[in-house]
């Protein structure tokens, strides 16, 4: 199998320009001195193909100007150009040393660009000489800089040069697959010898692969895209190759001649010796001795000076330079680290000190203003407390008016009956006394019919008391199944109470509308007693409040409302609690304060902003919600969510 080489070359020139676009230039030269150069650059490119040796004469002569006046843009050019030119004729050894001085000066220069190209170059170089895997290890190196900065046409042609890479490793997948990417990638159209290159590389893997249909139609095709001005001897070997893998000689005859007398005649060594080794096969396969002997002697010529000892043994040298170079570079490089870190670590040194002393002064100023700063902690802590207290003595203040409210009634019933039983008993004597025993026993049973709605309302009395006690003492703190509308339905009546206790000219309507479908819940009774007071004391504030603007039609009322799973739910089985009211709403600049501490919209000294965020931490410690919505102008509902 042919080696695809030569057709590379068409490449360097797209390559070069890119280097001449981002190359930095030092050292003093005159624009006459540079100009001269460059044009003697221009005409190495030029005959670059056709003329290799022409080539390389212009390439270092610019190479030997560019050095004298210390241009570097010039010298890396020449360097590229001379180095590609001497790869072409099978100068290894040369074409190394090059390219690894432009390295070095792209390196030094800190252009990527220009780095990118001779990566390339130095991993083509190794695949010539079959050591695959130093060539790969340079072109993956080139492809961590084309992810960086991606250079259309330069990076097609690094991914088609991995992928040769991996077909001479005989890892045909990968092969296929770069050659596939380096075709998709955009920027393969721009240069019609670069598509022409990575189409026969996709034949040959799949030349490789035993698809020779295929092969054969990307040969054609690569031949239909290749410039009239190169010569396409590397696709004539690989047809030549094909044809006579198939069996076809005359064929095979035909291609290998062709690529044979092209290559030549342009001294194209590599090329030539795959085409003389074909032609070697060929003239002795069908008998021709003379002519195979002929092909032998060019074949063994061309294949001692490609890699014969002298080549290898300057490679040798040239590789071992390249080692040494790289270790003194490495040991300037720890020489400048470890310098550098010396330096640091006194300079650090000198710093702590300082930072030292400052730390030593700063700290007892902050000792000094630490203690400042606990006492007027623990100030703050008791004056919290105090608060939360305050607001819970409120809490309790309005709860015990309204159930001293609720106490009156029952206690007016059993003092009436107590009256009423007294004044019977002395009816009761009085007949008995007459002897009037059937008209003393219907007293007796009004009697008895007395005493038990005076138990009645003693144990109403029971009830409501026990109630306010539970209130007012912290309670288990452990949930058990309570009756919620029964809770909500007690806490708003009392309530309403307690404040018309304060004060007699307040009036409001109260609503309810509880879904009796709802059985017991389980929840700390006393915490969402106090929530739901909490909310209910607020609703009837605010439309209070509102009653006062004497507005036509106005009807204060607060409606207390429960309803299980609603259709807003989406976690399972809850219950929701809503306190809704007609007052004012709340203004939406702090819809989202209302929930922080010591947050309040009443006057000073009417309250102490604790209310709605213990009753918001209430809630959440139940693992619920407590949410607002609001209209300014027609009233708020608050929400209780809980899941059961």
């Amino acid at each position: 199998m042919t080696r695809r080489i030569t057709y590379i070359l068409v490449i360097v020139v797209f390559i070069l320009s890119v280097h001449a676009q981002s190359q930095p230039e030092t050292g003093d030269k005159s624009v006459a001195d540079t100009t001269q150069i460059l044009q003697i650059i221009s005409k190495a490119r030029k005959h670059y193909f056709n003329h290799p040796d022409s080539s390389l004469y212009y390439a270092k002569k610019a190479l030997d100007l560019s050095r004298r006046i210390k241009f570097i843009k010039g010298e890396t050019e020449s360097l590229n150009i001379a180095g590609e030119v001497s790869r072409f004729q099978g100068d290894f050894p040369n074409a190394l040393e090059m390219q690894f001085d432009a390295l070095q000066l792209h390196r030094g220069n800190k252009n990527i660009a220009g780095e990118l190209g001779t990566l390339t170059f130095i991993g083509i170089i190794y695949v010539e000489l079959t050591e695959y895997r130093q060539g790969l290890y340079y072109l993956l190196e080139g492809k961590k800089i084309n992810d960086k900065i991606s250079v259309e046409g330069t990076g097609n042609f690094l991914l088609s040069n991995i992928g040769y890479a991996y077909e001479k490793l005989n890892l045909l997948d990968s092969a296929l697959w770069y050659q596939e990417l380096a075709y998709n990638t955009p920027g393969i159209n721009y240069v019609p010898p670069l598509k022409s290159l990575i189409i026969g590389r996709l034949g040959t893997v799949h030349d490789r692969m035993g698809h020779d249909d295929k092969a054969f139609q990307y040969y054609h095709m690569a031949l239909k895209y290749s410039p009239e001005n190169i010569n396409p001897s590397v696709l004539h070997n690989s047809l030549a190759a094909l044809h006579y893998k198939t069996k076809n000689s005359d064929s095979a005859f035909y291609y290998a001649r062709k690529a044979f007398n092209n290559q030549n005649a342009l001294s194209q060594k590599k090329s030539s010796l795959a085409a003389s080794q074909l032609l070697t096969k060929l003239h002795k396969e069908n008998g021709n001795p003379d002519s195979a002997l002929f092909y032998i002697g060019i074949s063994m010529a061309l294949k001692d000076s490609l890699y014969g000892p002298d080549k290898l043994r300057q490679i040798q040298l040239l590789l071992l330079k390249q080692q040494q170079q790289q270790q003194k570079i490495i040991q300037e490089e720890e020489t400048f680290k470890n310098r550098t870190r010396t330096t640091a670590l006194l300079a650090s040194l000198a710093v702590f000190i300082v930072v030292a002393l400052l730390l030593y002064r700063n700290n007892r100023q902050k000792q000094k203003a630490k203690i400042k700063i606990e006492k007027a902690y623990d100030e703050l802590k008791s004056t919290q407390a105090q608060l939360i207290q305050s607001e819970k003595m409120a809490s309790l203040g309005e709860l015990t008016a309204g159930i001293a409210h609720e106490i009156q009634n029952p206690l007016n019933f059993v003092n009436n009956f107590s009256e009423v039983n007294t004044e019977l008993i002395d009816e009761a004597g009085e007949e008995m006394d007459k002897g009037n025993i059937s008209e003393a026993k219907i007293i007796l049973n009004d009697i008895k019919e007395n005493e038990q709605k005076i138990n009645h309302h003693g144990k109403r009395a029971d009830a409501i008391v026990k109630g306010m006690l539970q209130h007012s003492s912290s309670g288990s703190g452990k949930k058990e199944p309570t009756n919620i509308n029964a809770l909500a339905d007690e806490y708003l009546r009392l309530a309403y109470h307690g404040l018309r206790a304060k004060d007699k000219s307040f009036n409001a309507t109260m609503k309810t509308d509880f879904d009796e479908s709802i059985s017991k819940i389980n929840i700390i009774p006393q915490d969402i007693g106090r929530v739901i007071l909490n909310l209910i004391t607020n609703g009837f504030y605010v439309v209070n409040e509102k009653s006062k603007q004497n507005i036509a039609g106005y009807e204060p009322t607060v409606t207390v409302k429960t309803l299980k799973n609603p259709p807003s739910g989406g976690r399972g089985a809850e219950v929701l609690v809503c306190v809704k009211d007609n007052g004012n709403g709340i203004p939406q600049k702090i819809l989202d304060k209302i929930f922080q501490p010591f947050f309040t919209t009443k006057p000073t000294g009417q309250g102490t902003g604790l209310g709605l965020s213990l009753s918001y931490d209430i809630v959440k410690a139940h693992g619920g919600e407590l949410k607002v919505e609001t209209k300014e102008g027609e009233g708020s509902i608050f929400t209780i969510l809980l899941n059961i």
